[in-house]
């Protein structure tokens, strides 16, 4: 029967205290390493014979719960199991995550009053996941020895199935408690710091998504003034790990060095001690950058992300420079399509709308009558296609029979992978052409039109986020983003 065992975990120890189940994990995940970079150091000193390969798993988290033991009346969004038996999952990086892990478990214990099992897994560490540059400079033959001495990651063991709902537990195996294992984890977490050029523990809970270089400079320009005038933030952090520090505070040390080329994706951090700062990510042009960046950002957990970007405007009342605050989508981007399928609604997240609203009106100082003006709430159309304008007539028609707004080409991906990863999300767009109308992007015109707005975009983006934060990220997360057998970790 499935969910009722622990599959093939062994070395399990119960524990009622999250503290000391934190401290078992730390423990099991530190003695692997120590494995993994002992053999790791002979291989490179010239020992390629054959051996046992190391005893590197990853940790195993679990938990056993009867159906009289759950939780019956206002159900918590996360932190409790939807039906009785064993639940559990593999983890990573219990130092990333040790904040993240610590509040999982305490709300397991005190919702159930079942203890945590702790133990190892079947699951080996692949050793580019904990030694980063242990495959780089290596000769052919060098790399075939290192396939027979070490275990290397395995696609077959890696994928969506449970945040994607496909995924079927198997006989003797535990119900799933996280949306993602340790190995899905940790190679998102090496993609994060391939595409974005900055180390993930530097990310932060709130997450800017742009598509446009003039953010990054603006961004840079608020962080600078930020650490060098105020006490909120402890630093900045920019491609190639350079690290500015608040001189009011030691968390942080100066170090990096700036790239000589851009990385695909570049991020910049304003960090912050509890961790809810902002993180800002340049993800370029197309929905296929959309999904790879959210793909990978999501095992972070981070509490929303949100989309400041530039569309095109679809209404004649419009203006070059308005807001478009996205309440729906028609998804014509395709990214999604095998994980998510076009017929799901994706519904707006109604704290990340009433804090986008609030910080139109803030910035903008506008009354509510005149901010309709400016402020237009509606659908947005994503498309995998930039020069859509050559098929005016079909796309003329498509448009008024949705009632789209907007149309751009990563929004409805940010959104749809949010609903799929269980991840908050929201969508402000500023309107830079309108070219169902005449009014082209072009070069003349788009410069005029960044020097008035960016800024301000930027800032209503900045204060949607400050203003989530003061009321609390746990009302962010939205039963609606649950499905049916959610696993307990948020």
């Amino acid at each position: 029967m499935p969910g009722t065992a622990h599959g093939n975990a062994r070395d399990l120890q119960s524990f009622d205290n999250a503290e000391a189940a934190l401290d078992r994990i730390e423990s099991l995940y530190a003695a692997a390493h120590t494995q993994m970079a002992d053999r790791h150091r002979r291989f490179v000193a010239g020992e390629h014979e054959p051996e046992a390969l190391p005893a590197a798993y990853y940790p195993y988290v679990g938990i056993e719960t009867t159906p009289d033991r759950l939780v019956s009346s206002v159900r918590p969004t996360y932190g409790s199991l939807r039906k009785g038996g064993v639940h559990g999952t593999t983890v990573t990086r219990p130092d990333l995550f040790h904040d993240y892990l610590l509040e999982q478990l305490s709300l397991l214990i005190e919702n159930h009053g079942a203890c945590i099992q702790v133990g190892l897994s079947d699951q080996p560490v692949p050793l580019p996941f904990m030694i980063e540059q242990a495959t780089a400079n290596l000769t052919p033959d060098a790399v075939r020895a290192m396939e027979r001495a070490f275990y290397l990651p395995d696609l077959a063991n890696m994928n969506d199935a449970i945040p994607n709902s496909t995924h079927r537990t198997q006989p003797g195996q535990p119900f799933p408690l996280a949306l993602f294992d340790a190995q899905r984890t940790d190679l998102a977490l090496q993609r994060l710091a391939h595409y974005t050029g900055t180390d993930p523990s530097y990310f932060q809970g709130f997450v800017l998504l742009t598509n446009y270089q003039r953010y990054v400079d603006d961004f840079t320009a608020y962080a600078h003034e930020q650490i060098a005038e105020h006490d909120e933030y402890t630093g900045f952090v920019s491609p190639g790990d350079v690290v500015e520090p608040s001189p009011r505070f030691d968390h942080l040390t100066a170090g990096g060095e700036t790239p000589k080329h851009l990385p695909p994706m570049p991020a910049y951090h304003l960090t912050r001690e509890d961790g809810l700062g902002v993180t800002l990510i340049n993800i370029g042009m197309g929905p296929a950058n959309a999904k790879t960046i959210t793909d990978h950002l999501a095992v972070l957990r981070p509490h929303c992300w949100l989309m400041i970007g530039h569309c095109g405007g679809l209404r004649r009342s419009q203006q070059l420079g308005d807001y478009v605050l996205a309440h729906a989508y028609v998804r014509e981007d395709h990214v999604l399509d095998q994980d998510l399928p076009p017929w799901v609604p994706i519904p707006p997240i109604a704290e990340m709308q009433i804090a986008l609203e609030q910080a139109v009106s803030g910035v903008t100082g506008l009354s509510r009558r005149d901010l309709k003006n400016r402020l237009r709430t509606g659908t947005v159309a994503s498309t995998d296609n930039r020069n859509w304008e050559f098929r005016y007539d079909e796309l003329y028609e498509r448009f008024s029979q949705s009632r789209a707004i907007a149309i751009d080409m990563e929004s409805a991906t940010i959104a749809a992978n949010g609903f799929r990863l269980r991840v908050p999300y929201g969508t402000l767009l500023c309107v830079s052409d309108k070219p169902m109308h005449g009014e082209l992007k072009l070069r003349s015109m788009a410069n005029a039109f960044y020097q008035s707005q960016v800024q301000q975009h930027l800032v209503i983006g900045l204060e949607t986020l400050k203003l989530i934060r003061e009321s609390g990220v746990e009302a962010l997360h939205s039963r609606k983003l649950r499905s049916f057998d959610e696993p307990a970790f948020r």
